[in-house]
């Protein structure tokens, strides 16, 4: 994040104005991108704030990235990018989002060489003077023409949100919260701060940041280990009782077998008793 005062004219680089991009060569738009740095100066930064904002920050990009890509859209979502407006003081917003622009890694955002300016920002704040992006960045981003600005406030647990009613607008009007929900025309979403965190809402999808995720998926796991284990007990118990039945089978088999033995031993033998009575009839007495 920029701090508030303004350094001299020449004090930091800039990016041509629309007039001296139009009249160069590619040639010389491809040496000026290339010449623009990719950093800001730690003379531009504001003090390091630590994990609550880096947090913050961050689970915002991961959110926001993870539904893009699921969405399959053409989106760039970046932090802290030093982006070039034509003849503006560059700055560095905590997250960017841009729609229709390929997702590559960027080092820097220059408007003109990109054919599009920023589509939507959030600033995080956690300490020190409100003013900058309360104040100066409301009028910056409007004045730049970006549609949409929100700023989290995490140390109040706040959140504002700022829109362009118009394209040719340059001054912000705010969003009104419904029910504590902002809503993002931009991003077609809807942010609310929830539990201490900044949340981003798809209809009633509640959008999850990495950690989240991998909880998520690793309770998909366990709960997929445990019915497989089931299963595997399933599979265990089946086979053991068809074992048994297949056991039960070849021992009744067997007895079948001795008692039909048996019954023709028995027919033998009554066989032989009647054929020795019928000799012993005919020899008389």
């Amino acid at each position: 994040m920029a701090r508030d005062e303004e350094p001299r004219e020449d004090a930091y680089p800039r990016a041509p104005s629309r007039e001296e991009w139009a009249r160069m060569s590619e040639v010389e738009r491809a040496r000026v991108v290339e010449e623009l740095p990719g950093e800001v100066t730690w003379d531009e930064m504001a003090m390091p704030e630590g994990d609550l904002h880096s947090q913050a920050k961050m689970g915002a990009l991961q959110a926001l990235k993870g539904y893009f890509s699921r969405q399959q859209r053409r989106v760039y979502v970046g932090s802290e990018l030093p982006v070039y407006y034509p003849a503006e003081r560059r700055f560095a917003p905590d997250l960017v989002v841009v729609l229709d622009a390929e997702a590559h890694p960027r080092s820097k955002w220059v408007v003109s060489h990109e054919g599009k300016g920023l589509d939507w920002v959030l600033e995080v704040h956690v300490g020190g003077d409100r003013k900058k992006d309360a104040e100066y960045n409301v009028e910056r981003y409007a004045r730049v023409r970006i549609p949409e600005y929100f700023i989290y406030d995490r140390a109040r647990q706040r959140l504002y949100g700022y829109r362009l009613p118009s394209p040719e607008a340059r001054e912000y009007v705010p969003i009104a919260s419904e029910g504590g929900r902002f809503s993002s025309e931009v991003l077609g979403l809807e942010l609310q701060v929830e539990e201490g965190r900044l949340r981003f809402w798809a209809g009633s999808a509640l959008l999850l940041e990495y950690e989240e995720l991998i909880d998520r998926m690793r309770e998909s796991m366990k709960g997929l280990q445990q019915r497989a284990d089931a299963d595997a007990r399933q599979v265990e118990e089946t086979e053991r009782l068809r074992q048994e039945t297949e056991q039960r089978l070849v021992e009744e088999t067997r007895r079948r077998e001795e008692e039909t033995q048996r019954r023709e031993e028995l027919e033998r033998r009554l066989a032989e008793a009647r054929a020795e009575l019928e000799r012993l009839k005919q020899r008389g007495p």
